[in-house]
């Protein structure tokens, strides 16, 4: 076992009392004042922790953001870590699901492996590093954000302004259930078909009608054909909503189409197959528009050097590092599309994510501190 692991196993009840405290500060996304209480508190904590500056970036929607950083002249781009302070919980589950911990080493708390556990590795391996002495000189930046949770509609400026400056971005999402790192993402978009036709009376004229729901059920099993399952392409209608009333040919319909893709390629074609549209009912008008979406972090061959050096300081420091993937988007996807190296799923171990059962294994809190300590030691730049 390694020096570096050995003194991190020797913290875990720090980390756990940190994690604890995350856990108390009660973010949901909506909650302004109670985000900017969780904000208040880690700007104390990057201070302490010998941050050279902290800038907190004022919200008006959401909570307050921080960007902080440690050795801001020293040579080199920094290695930046983005995390997320706000959770799916509302106002009063703390009260409902209090902190525990089991007899399997688990703890369990709203927000606490989403993403509260990353956070705490980012702090607890900072606050490791200065204490033995082996913080690096290199800048280090971390940028806290308050929106994820919603879209990062807010926060998705910043990411790409301070993600494009940086040598390598450390997403703090929760690990696999597995403990394996992300080194994959499917890219995700949502599309919304509007279909027009006539309205008719069912039983004195039904000829006359243009029934868009006939018109979307082609629609749809068009949109089905476009799966191609064994190559990480899923196309699915999810909602749909049409018709006035019983005795009424339908005049509208309204419907939306969840797609998931592993490459950039298969999301245009993607888009370009929905987007081209054309009525099988004749008069009928069918419009197919894409209302929100991510590129997905694709595994390509800067990927895989990535992750190649990580599995090699991970092992230098007597752990075993594993990859995965998610079906699910995060701000790795925004980073990825910025040709910057990235990493993701940096968080501990866990399951439960926007769930009941959400927690966090405590074990793999120290496994994750070295990890991401010997990164911030040992990480060399591409290029340099």
């Amino acid at each position: 076992m390694s020096e570096l692991l050995q003194y991190f196993q020797s913290q875990q009840s720090t980390m756990v009392e940190m994690l604890t405290a995350l856990v108390n500060h009660e973010s949901g996304t909506k909650d302004k004042d109670k985000v900017d209480k969780l904000t208040d508190f880690l700007q104390a904590q990057f201070t302490e922790l010998g941050a050279s500056s902290v800038t907190r970036i004022a919200q008006s929607e959401v909570g307050d953001m921080l960007f902080a950083r440690w050795n801001e002249t020293a040579p080199g781009k920094p290695i930046m870590f983005l995390i997320h302070i706000d959770t799916v919980w509302g106002l009063g589950t703390l009260a409902e699901r209090p902190v525990r911990i089991d007899a399997d080493g688990r703890l369990f708390g709203p927000g606490a492996i989403d993403m509260k556990g990353g956070i705490t590795i980012v702090l607890e391996s900072i606050r490791g590093l200065r204490t033995l002495n082996q913080f690096p000189n290199r800048p280090i930046w971390v940028l806290m954000t308050t929106d994820e949770e919603v879209g990062s509609l807010y926060s998705t400026p910043y990411i790409k302004e301070y993600s494009a400056q940086a040598g390598l971005v450390l997403v703090m999402e929760p690990a696999t259930i597995d403990e394996a790192l992300k080194t994959w993402r499917k890219g995700i978009a949502t599309y919304k078909m509007e279909i027009e036709g006539l309205p008719s009376h069912a039983g004195n004229a039904p000829e006359k009608g243009i029934n868009a729901i006939i018109e979307f059920a082609q629609q749809a099993l068009r949109a089905r054909e476009m799966n191609d399952l064994k190559n990480g392409t899923s196309v699915s209608v999810t909602m749909v909503e049409g018709g006035s009333a019983t005795n009424v040919i339908p005049a509208h319909v309204t419907a939306y189409i969840d797609t998931r893709v592993l490459t950039v390629r298969a999301a245009d074609d993607i888009e370009a197959a929905m987007t081209d549209a054309t009525p099988f009912v004749p008069g009928a008008k069918v419009k197919i528009s894409r209302i929100n979406g991510h590129k997905p972090m694709e595994r390509n061959a800067l990927m895989q050097r990535t992750y190649a050096q990580c599995k090699a300081i991970g092992e230098r420091y007597g752990l075993t590092i594993r990859e995965d993937g998610s079906g699910g988007a995060s701000d790795g996807n925004t980073v990825a599309t910025l040709g910057v190296p990235v990493l993701d799923g940096l968080g501990p171990q866990g399951d439960g994510l926007h769930a009941l059962h959400e927690h966090v294994v405590i074990a793999s809190l120290p496994r994750r501190c070295t990890l991401i300590a010997g990164m911030l030691k040992d990480w060399v730049m591409e290029g340099a």
